[in-house]
C-alpha cells in the first residue's frame, strides 16, 4: 500500500477518534496524543515511515484547525440529507478529503476523491462510497468561495 494511502487511512482513523471525543464541542482542539498516534499499536506505528506519519499529522491538524469551514462546505453539498445524520465514519472521511480539496490544491481532485472512495469501501457501509463521491464531487465542481472569501483555486 502506498505511503500516502497509509497516511490518509491513519489520518481518517485519528479524525474518527477525534470526532467521537471532541467533535461535538465546537472547538478546534487537537488533544495531546492525537498527533503522535498514541492509540495505535506500537508494532503498527513502528512500521510506518516518518513521511507517512508527517503526512497524517498534516491532514489531521489541518482538518481540525479548519473544521468550521470544512463542515460548512460539506453541509452546502449535502443533498436531501441532514448533517447530523451523516455517519461518523463517512464524516471523518468527508472532512479529511474536503480539507485536501479546499486547502491542498496541489493534490489533484481526482486523486483525493478516488482515495476517499477506496477508503470508504474498506471502512464504510455498502453505500458510503456513493455518498462520499457525490459530496466530494460537488465540493470539487462547485465549491463557491473558499474560506478566505476568495475564489477557490481548486476549480
Amino acid at each position: 500500500m502506498a505511503s500516502r494511502r497509509k497516511g490518509r487511512i491513519l489520518a481518517f482513523q485519528a479524525l474518527y477518534s477525534w470526532d467521537l471525543v471532541y467533535g461535538q464541542t465546537g472547538k478546534a482542539l487537537i488533544p495531546e496524543g492525537l498527533l503522535d498516534f498514541g492509540w495505535l499499536e506500537n508494532e503498527k506505528k513502528d512500521s510506518l515511515d516518518e513521511e507517512t506519519l508527517a503526512f497524517s499529522r498534516l491532514l489531521v491538524s489541518g482538518t481540525v484547525e479548519n473544521i468550521a469551514a470544512i463542515d460548512s462546505m460539506i453541509k452546502k453539498h449535502l443533498k436531501n440529507w441532514d448533517f447530523s445524520r451523516v455517519s461518523k465514519v463517512d464524516l471523518a472521511l468527508l472532512r479529511m478529503s474536503a480539507y485536501t480539496l479546499m486547502y491542498q490544491t496541489e493534490t489533484a481532485p481526482s486523486i483525493v476523491i478516488n482515495e476517499a472512495i477506496g477508503i470508504s469501501k474498506e471502512f464504510g457501509t455498502d453505500d458510503s462510497y456513493r455518498f462520499i463521491n457525490g459530496v466530494l464531487d460537488g465540493i470539487h465542481k462547485n465549491p463557491g468561495a473558499s474560506p478566505n472569501g476568495q475564489e477557490n483555486p481548486a476549480v
